[in-house]
């Protein structure tokens, strides 16, 4: 099975860079990634040439002019582009770890979407981490990790699992499994079949409003946060702003008062065709 990884950045290269070594390093691969660009600056196009390059893969920049927080917007256009049928979606933030893409490959099903979690790191850590730690996967060994100032059991108990017992924490989990853009995968066809993200929302729970409506089609999310691994690599949020969060507020309670499948706000714009 071909997998088109979708990779929202913005103005973040350094970041991006380490995200890339880690898909560089992925146990399987047979996968494309589509970088989906809110606007940056040529640093990152630069960037993104001289990796595909060094690292030998599948690079496609899918590029808009900054106007403002226009994540939906691109990632709808990656969404389009995108030549596999399973689609995994994470930023260029978040370093997968070695087995990521197999993970959501070999857990994935038909009437399903998977819902994975990140483990956030600090700054000071988000620093440290480099091309080297990230080749030779010393950035997702616990021990390492723990002796680099990372102190949370819980992070620590993520990575320290093993096959059986990450299947078994994810079962026994109380965090709900819901769509997260940093680590979630769905076919290509059920995402389609919601049109993709609602470009009306801008940063806060738009995410979740994708998936929501996910399982408003009959797509059920599923588990995996302890089983398909990235690092968060920290960051400012600038971009946040309350009137966007109530207004994306506004439009989730909409979509589960209503029950709502399909954005006509989305990669297709007003309603589905009649069949």
């Amino acid at each position: 099975m071909r997998v088109s990884v979708i990779l929202s950045t913005y103005n973040a290269p350094d970041w991006l860079e380490k995200v890339l070594w880690g898909y560089a390093v992925q146990s399987f691969r047979d996968f494309e990634i589509l970088v989906a660009d809110d606007g940056s600056t040529q640093e990152t196009s630069a960037r993104i040439e001289l990796l595909r390059r060094e690292t030998g893969l599948s690079l496609r920049h899918v590029w808009h002019e900054h106007r403002g927080f226009r994540k939906c917007t691109i990632v709808n256009k990656a969404i389009a582009l995108a030549e596999a049928d399973y689609l995994l979606f994470s930023d260029g933030d978040c370093i997968p770890r070695r087995d990521f893409i197999q993970q959501h490959v070999s857990l994935s099903e038909p009437g399903r979407f998977l819902s994975g979690g990140a483990i956030r790191l600090s700054m000071s850590l988000s620093n440290l981490i480099d091309k080297e730690a990230i080749v030779a996967g010393r950035f997702t060994d616990p021990w390492w990790l723990r002796a680099n100032g990372l102190r949370s059991a819980k992070k620590l108990l993520m990575l320290w699992s093993g096959p059986r017992l990450a299947r078994l924490l994810d079962a026994l989990t109380t965090t709900r499994a819901t769509w997260n853009g940093g680590n979630a995968s769905a076919w290509k066809s059920d995402i389609l079949a919601v049109n993709g993200y609602d470009e009306r929302m801008e940063h806060g729970g738009l995410d979740r409003e994708l998936g929501e409506r996910l399982v408003n089609a009959g797509i059920r999310p599923k588990q995996i946060r302890h089983r398909a691994i990235c690092l968060h690599l920290d960051h400012s949020r600038a971009y946040a702003n309350q009137k966007a969060l109530e207004q994306n507020l506004s439009i989730r309670r909409a979509t589960r008062r209503q029950r709502t499948v399909w954005t006509c706000h989305g990669i297709k714009k007003g309603p589905p065709a009649q069949s």
